[in-house]
């Protein structure tokens, strides 16, 4: 084992059943998967994961994993020792030297006794350690309702103690609820639909239509950087970039104006389909958010849902522009989604989209433009992009 160590809490996985050890082996998995490059070994003890690393593990960079890694809830440099209260205490010095209290406010001291062998009552290792920080910091007040700093201890196999955790992100470990395939574009609100179906379990995977020369190069860069900043969450991610510019360019010519981007939504969908079934995938994730453009109201949703048999999820759904874009601030994702590259959905909008389409009317329509010849050949000429558990660009695939 390593010697730096983490105390991690899980959340919703302890409400599981008879399956729980299943989630519990996928979080795990994932953790090591992050952070196997310091050797990560994650040992399981009774509501708590213990990440063991290497000493030179980089305390930034492994923040940065666990904050983003689905079914952890709460996280924290923890220091270990033996059950002795002596050591404890030597112990706490240690902790309040690498993490220091400040010379004003208040603290408290968080004992929790899983061992109760262990001669002494939480109550009691609690005044021992009080004396320690008042030691310490003399002029820091007791508050055990409200206080600024919180040392904690527990006592189970060893004696583990560390001060505040900081948050994780809750929700269920990646890839304990299947594959989806998302629609991923240059805006603001395909990331974060990516982010909420991984937060249930997802595995994601992106698919990105290019539509060169009409979407530049840097439309494609600024695609790739968000899907290096939501790698994290997904556990890694593929992004596929299909070369879609002879079909949009068919669609544009051969139907009807005011259909255009009806038309190529439903070729989208039609080609993510192919690629979802070939990449073992159950789902299509969009962004969409009901009314929020003239593609994606009830009748426009319907119509392009009919283009797929697969399961189409819209986890953005119910949400308005504000709370898209609070999220996508807090992930990172925002400042990138507003560089001004336009994606290919924008440049070939028509300037009165028709908005409630008759579904069987539009799929005649669609069925006339003749698609499946222009989209066997993008998906045969797209591109393949890996992008690692940390979000680094980790093999490029032509």
């Amino acid at each position: 084992m390593g010697s730096k160590l983490y105390l991690i809490k899980e959340g919703e996985i302890s409400l599981k059943g008879g399956n729980r050890g299943l989630f519990e082996k996928r979080l795990r998995h994932n953790i090591k998967d992050k952070l196997k490059k310091w050797n990560a070994n994650v040992e399981k003890q009774k509501g708590r994961l213990y990440l063991h690393l290497d000493e030179n593990a980089d305390d930034d960079v492994v923040r940065k994993a666990l904050s983003s890694t689905f079914g952890i809830t709460g996280f924290a440099r923890a220091y270990e020792t033996e059950k002795d209260i002596e050591m404890i205490v030597e112990t706490a010095k240690k902790v309040l030297k690498e993490n220091p209290f400040g010379k004003k406010g208040s603290f408290k001291i968080e004992a929790r006794r899983e061992d109760k062998s262990f001669p002494l009552s939480s109550y009691e290792i609690s005044l021992r350690l009080a004396d320690t920080v008042h030691e310490m910091y003399p002029s820091l007040d007791v508050d055990l309702k409200h206080p600024d700093y919180t040392l904690h201890v527990e006592i189970r196999k060893k004696a583990y103690l560390y001060t505040d955790d900081e948050k994780g992100p809750g929700g269920l470990p990646v890839q304990t609820a299947g594959r989806g395939m998302l629609l991923l574009s240059g805006g603001i609100d395909s990331p974060v639909a990516a982010i909420r179906a991984a937060k249930r379990g997802m595995k994601i995977d992106c698919i990105y239509f290019h539509a060169y020369p009409y979407t530049s190069d840097l439309a494609l860069e600024k695609v790739k950087k968000l899907a290096s900043l939501i790698a994290p969450y997904l556990g890694g991610t593929r992004l596929y970039v299909v070369p879609f510019t002879d079909g949009q360019l068919r669609i544009k010519k051969l139907s009807y104006p005011d259909e255009t981007t009806l038309m190529f939504r439903a070729s989208m969908m039609q080609t993510a389909e192919k690629i979802a079934k070939e990449r073992r995938a159950s789902a299509i994730v969009t962004g969409e958010a009901l009314s929020q453009v003239a593609s994606q109201t009830l009748d426009a949703m319907s119509f392009t849902d009919s283009m797929t048999e697969m399961l189409v999820i819209r986890p953005l759904v119910g949400m308005d522009k504000e709370e898209i874009i609070k999220t996508a601030k807090e992930i990172g994702t925002y400042e990138t989604s507003i560089l001004p590259y336009e994606d290919c959905c924008v440049i070939f909008s028509p300037k009165h989209p028709v908005t409630h389409p008759d579904k069987a009317e539009s799929r005649k329509h669609y069925d006339a433009l003749e698609m499946d010849e222009e989209i066997d050949k993008a998906i045969a000429n797209m591109d393949t992009y890996y992008f690692n558990p940390l979000g680094e660009e980790e093999i490029s695939e032509v």
